[in-house]
């Protein structure tokens, strides 16, 4: 038997300068008369490689991280929101990084996080809130900071 070992990974850029990568390895075990048949040796090792690509493209593609091995990535199962996203496209949630944010910039501010995007965005928490909700929020949070406003109810 012959072992053919194919890896891909893929890293892709986010808004305000994050990223996030998925890669996979995949072992497999073949006849070892392929290496008396290049052009078919060639095609095995350009489907493992084929199908490694799929799967990182597929990881990406869906957004959402297993959260059971990051606990960063947060919840896994989210409430329904009143908005789709547009044609197919996977609804990205807010990160672990920016959920922290808003809770410092509150914390600072004296504003209950929770009721501000509840009442903002009307969600049950922070972690029902998308990258671009939280971003927007968070540079709400930061432009009444600087005109010397706290970020409570207008």
């Amino acid at each position: 038997m012959l072992k053919l070992n194919a890896g891909f990974s893929r890293k892709v850029g986010e808004p305000n300068y994050g990223s996030r990568g998925a890669s996979v390895n995949v072992e497999l075990e073949v006849e070892s008369n392929l290496v008396s048949d290049p052009d078919g040796l060639m095609g095995r090792i350009r489907s493992l490689f084929a199908l490694a690509k799929r799967a990182v493209d597929a990881e990406l593609q869906n957004g959402q991280a297993d959260t059971a091995k990051d606990p960063e990535a947060g919840p896994s199962s989210r409430s329904p929101r009143n908005h789709r996203p547009a044609d197919g496209e996977a609804v990205r949630y807010a990160t672990a990084s920016q959920v922290r944010a808003i809770r410092a910039i509150c914390n600072r501010q004296g504003v209950d996080p929770r009721q501000l995007a509840s009442d903002r965005f009307r969600v049950n928490d922070l972690d029902e809130l998308t990258l671009r909700e939280a971003s927007s929020l968070i540079d709400e949070l930061k432009a009444e900071k600087t005109n010397g406003r706290k970020g409570g109810a207008r």
